[in-house]
């Protein structure tokens, strides 16, 4: 088998699709009693992330560009922050891309033989995956046009300069293909699908939104900014502004990463491996609270504010709660105080998790009018066809039976009788 040396690229599961390819291309492929195994895998994985990222065609170049625009490694990394630079790294990262560039020049329509059928899928692969599903249309038609310039390079230097550019304009990795992230056993992993909602889908409270968008938008302009805690009534669209939040931010570098309460323990983890991406990141905790019992609130005391190593300025916690202090507070606390020896330690060891937060926004559940507002908003934009006296009527039974007055009970009445009249059609 011949060897491609990478240096700093390809040292994933990319390698092995790669080599097999070029191998096949260039004559050099051996044959053993692995071989069918190992083209067939080939040319599953490649077909398997072009039918997900949408690539159609011959899908040859496409899947290159797609391993350089997903490969971590030091060169990518300080492209993403800084763009090119003067370095050695340089020298180094041209070696391994001089290899990728002449693995841009196989021509796998001309490969032939045992594999040529199986080599064919990739030549015309039909693909009518337009959804966004795994990553976002502007995400795939930058790696494509990445492709198409990548092909067409003639020398080495400008095929650097192309991917230094994107590296730079685009991020890479997972951070520069998806918007939000959870925490997993294997660390933090994209969230593939996610709500696609706006500020404008979400109808009154225009001063919170504004709170919050002020708050938002200093931390994108690196000016100081403040972790953020929305607290209130249930329904009142608390958890549905910060998901907005991420939507119209996205674009200008804005990622978000969400942690249960039972892993606060692993803060720390998730801040060191973010904190030197060219990224704005909120860490999202929702519906946050603890009972006396819970210990967790002190991890999360810690790296906000209080533990030796400086919070990064690329991170922000954004929480939501129902409770203001966060901490449960019962009136039995008052007699325990009167027993306590040291009261008011007591009671700023409740409040100091919620007095971190710099900022905090009260969602309140909306009154009469506002609900109708939000109602009537709601059934404007979904083209519900009903006249008003009626929609505010069935409003009315609906809340009274459901829950009372909340942005959320009005979605849920709006969802029951967008598909009631759609039955009745």
């Amino acid at each position: 088998m011949s060897k491609l040396n990478f240096l700093l690229f390809c040292h994933n599961e990319h390698y092995e699709n790669i080599a097999t390819m070029y191998e096949l291309a260039t004559n050099s492929f051996e044959e053993d009693e692995t071989a069918d195994a190992r083209v067939a895998k080939c040319i599953g994985n490649i077909v398997e992330i072009s039918e997900r990222m949408g690539f159609r065609g011959n899908v040859w170049d496409a899947y290159l560009a797609y391993v350089i625009a997903t490969d971590e490694n030091p060169f990518s990394i300080s492209c993403e922050r800084k763009g090119f630079i003067e370095g050695g790294i340089n020298d180094v990262a041209k070696y391994d891309l001089e290899i990728l560039r002449n693995i841009f020049n196989v021509d796998i329509a001309k490969i032939s033989g045992k594999y040529s059928t199986l080599v064919q899928v990739l030549e015309n692969f039909n693909n009518n995956n337009e959804s966004e599903k795994y990553f976002n249309k502007r995400i795939r038609d930058a790696i494509i046009e990445l492709a198409d310039k990548l092909a067409h390079s003639t020398e080495l230097d400008s095929f650097f300069m192309m991917i230094c550019d994107f590296y730079k304009n685009m991020g890479v990795g997972k951070f520069g293909m998806f918007k939000a992230f959870r925490l997993s056993e294997s660390g933090i992993t994209p969230v593939i699908s996610i709500e696609h909602i706006y500020l404008k889908d979400l109808i009154g409270y225009e001063l919170q939104k504004k709170k919050l968008t002020d708050n938002t938008e200093a931390f994108l302009q690196g000016k100081q900014a403040n972790n953020v805690l929305l607290f209130g009534d249930s329904g009142t669209g608390k958890s549905s502004s910060i998901k907005a939040i991420l939507n119209e931010y996205y674009d200008a570098g804005l990622r978000m990463i969400e942690v249960y309460k039972h892993q606060f323990k692993d803060l720390s983890k998730i801040i060191n491996e973010i904190k030197d991406r060219n990224y704005k990141f909120i860490i999202y905790m929702d519906d946050l609270s603890f009972e006396e019992f819970e210990i967790e609130y002190k991890f999360l005391k810690a790296v906000i504010e209080g533990g030796l190593e400086k919070k990064p300025e690329n991170v922000l916690i954004y929480a939501t709660s129902n409770r203001r202090h966060l901490v449960r507070e019962k009136y039995s606390d008052k007699e325990e105080r009167d027993d306590d020896l040291h009261t008011r330690d007591t009671v700023q060891e409740k409040l100091s998790l919620s007095a971190r937060f710099g900022v905090s926004i009260f969602y309140g559940s909306p009154d009469k009018k506002q609900f109708t507002e939000i109602v009537k908003g709601l059934a404007a934009q979904n083209k519900l066809d009903i006249d008003e006296e009626t929609l505010l009527l069935e409003a009315n039974k609906w809340e009274l039976s459901h829950g009372g007055l909340s942005g959320r009970t009005a979605k849920q009445f709006i969802n029951y009788l967008a598909y009631s009249i759609d039955s009745n059609k």
